[in-house]
């Protein structure tokens, strides 16, 4: 190899390892949170950043379909028009500090919904009274009228 090509080669790889060695590199963020799948919560989730898990008895049964949670936020999938009971003491806008649900909660079974909201947060008029509604939600199973065994089901009275 000439003296000429050799003296090319090494100046052009120079010129790579410095473009390579200034070229911009995002920051990497502690922790990032996408909203790409929703937050796997026992009995659903708030409708409002960062959309921690809900405590037992927050969603009444309008927000389960078959025991499994309809979602809310960036994840409601509910129908258009749709308001559901929620029982807003256990919302932590409005001061709660209590526990938050951990995975294997035994169930609330004692819903008092004050307050309904779309899937949005927005609150509206359900169409209908909480008093009617029996369990608090989540059952297990994802199976049509919930999981074995627990009683009152999910889904709820719509």
């Amino acid at each position: 190899m000439s003296y000429k090509k050799l003296t090319t080669i090494t100046a052009l790889s120079l010129a790579m390892l410095a473009v390579v060695s200034v070229a911009p590199v995002a920051p990497k963020a502690p922790a990032q949170i996408g909203i790409d799948i929703a937050p796997s919560c026992p009995y659903g989730y708030y409708d409002f950043a960062p959309y921690s898990c809900s405590p037992y008895g927050y969603y009444g049964p309008d927000w389960f379909d078959g025991g499994i949670f309809i979602g809310a936020g960036p994840w409601f999938h509910g129908r258009s028009g749709f308001y559901g009971h929620v029982d807003n003491r256990y919302d932590t806008r409005n001061g709660y500090q209590g526990p938050l649900p951990e995975r294997g909660s035994a169930p609330f079974q004692h819903f008092k919904g004050n307050e309904a909201r779309d899937g949005n947060g927005h609150t509206g008029n359900a169409g209908h009274s909480a008093g009617g509604e029996h369990s608090g939600g989540f059952s297990g199973g994802g199976h049509a009228g919930g999981g074995g065994g627990h009683t009152g089901g999910g889904g709820g009275h719509h």
